[in-house]
């Protein structure tokens, strides 16, 4: 923004200049802006105006740039997402015009977003997912079909806010593209609203990159020590992975084990209850292993309320 210094440079020497900086002063004086200072502290008079002429300048500019904002990454104000409020103050007989930087709505809801945002952790899971803007009205009438399944995750939204964690997670079960990712990326953006952390994973990409963590065993106790703490944990597409007996026994069987009874899990997939139980019966390394299947189930079966999302294929569509 052009300082009112850079202006005056502007203006041509000599009486002219004393001139053009006259003329400045008036045009503050019957600014809108200028003239509520003054009907607010009648103690304030030309004098201090003059004297404080480049507060007075900054303010009213800025105040002009807010009005006409052209968006918080092409705000034209001198720190970005703030603009010059005036206050004025009596000390003794002396008459003193402050100025502080005030926070505008824009970049308050910028940093509200940013907070959400850094209460949830993302594995493998497309960032736009969780980064654009939700409404409850249309995740519902996007597509009536899914209504009772939508219904079921803003019942469970409401009663965490009411209540905190539940005991219970959800599991989402349905056919490709009906949106359950999508209600799941809804339910952690409105709880981490009201203060809940949360994760959600892509199963397929995290069970491939999981085989690289063999090697790094910190990051891998770092990488399960979240997802054992955060208040909310979505296996995302789970049941497409390629199982293998370590991720079901060591990984997923140590991260379900702990959170039972402690923390609610979600999953979303493609297949029932029963057809996933298959699903961790068998490895491609050791085969049928029904016991091994049936104790990881006994860790998600329990502990989750079964909710099908029925409805239309809506991957490509912007609407979800």
């Amino acid at each position: 923004m052009e300082s009112l210094g850079e202006l005056l440079k502007s203006f041509p020497s000599g009486n002219n200049a004393l001139q053009q900086a006259e003329r400045l002063m008036e045009e503050l004086l019957r600014d809108p802006l200028v003239e509520r200072l003054m009907a607010k502290n009648p103690e304030l008079n030309r004098e201090t105006i003059r004297l404080n002429l480049n507060r007075v300048y900054q303010h009213v500019t800025e105040y002009r740039n807010c009005s006409n904002c052209p968006g918080l990454d092409s705000c034209p104000n001198d720190f970005e997402g703030h603009y010059t409020l005036l206050s004025c103050n009596v000390i003794g007989d002396q008459v003193q015009l402050t100025d502080r930087k005030v926070t505008c709505k824009k970049l308050l809801a910028r940093q509200s977003e940013e907070q959400i945002r850094s209460r949830i952790n993302s594995f493998y899971v497309d960032e736009r997912a969780l980064l654009q803007g939700y409404s409850a009205d249309e995740i519902v009438s996007s597509d009536l079909e899914r209504m009772k399944a939508v219904g079921q995750v803003l019942n469970y939204i409401e009663r965490t806010k009411e209540q905190g964690l539940q005991r219970e997670g959800m599991y989402l079960a349905g056919l490709f593209g009906t949106g359950k990712t999508f209600l799941m990326c809804y339910m952690l953006h409105e709880l981490a609203k009201a203060g809940f952390t949360g994760a959600i994973v892509y199963m397929p990409e995290f069970v491939e990159d999981l085989k690289s963590l063999m090697f790094e065993p910190g990051k891998l106790k770092e990488t399960v020590d979240l997802m054992k703490e955060t208040d909310l944990l979505i296996f995302d597409d789970i049941g497409a992975e390629n199982l293998n007996p370590w991720v079901r026994d060591h990984v997923m069987g140590a991260i379900l084990n702990y959170r039972m009874n402690r923390k609610p899990t979600f999953y979303t997939s493609n297949y029932d209850l029963d057809a996933l139980e298959q699903h961790f019966s068998f490895t491609n390394k050791d085969g049928d292993e029904l016991h091994k299947g049936q104790r990881i189930m006994d860790r998600i079966r329990p502990y989750v309320e079964i909710v099908h999302v029925t409805g239309h294929n809506k991957r490509g569509r912007k609407s979800q």
